[in-house]
């Protein structure tokens, strides 16, 4: 074979490999690509019961309801919130420690599972969003 066949053989090779990577890569990341769906999302698709999602939205203020419960033996804190789009509203409970941003009238990003039945979101994680110029407590009062 002459050099330049080998050289054609090689970028084909390699064309073709880099092809079925990204094929394979992006065919296994197709439902992750969406970082959160909205309450409308959520409450007009059926596809999201039993499966781990993300939603987001900005939490309704008075709607932070704190209980403590008794889970293993343990005194746990329970809190019910509600987010909206300002289309839909969803209910979310979330078992744990809350963000130090998480505050009413902040966007959040709630991550677990949908049950239709209830239409009730039941957190694993809570991740608070913030804007660029958010600066934590600690370094705005170092700079008074």
């Amino acid at each position: 074979m002459k050099a330049k066949h080998k050289r054609l053989f090689f970028l084909f090779f390699m064309m073709t490999t880099f092809s079925l990577g990204s094929f394979l890569l992006f065919y296994n990341l197709r439902d992750n690509l969406v970082f959160f769906y909205s309450p409308t999302d959520v409450l007009e698709t059926k596809a999201f019961s039993n499966k781990i999602i993300r939603v987001g939205g900005l939490v309704i203020p008075g709607s932070v309801k704190k209980e403590i419960i008794n889970l293993n033996g343990k005194n746990v804190e329970k809190i019910l919130f509600e987010i909206s789009d300002n289309k839909n509203n969803i209910s979310i409970t979330h078992i744990g420690i809350l963000p130090d941003l998480f505050k009413e009238g902040q966007g959040v990003v709630a991550e677990g599972f949908f049950d239709d039945t209830k239409y009730l979101f039941d957190a694993k994680k809570i991740l608070a969003k913030h804007d660029e110029n958010y600066m934590p407590p600690e370094v705005k009062d170092s700079l008074k």
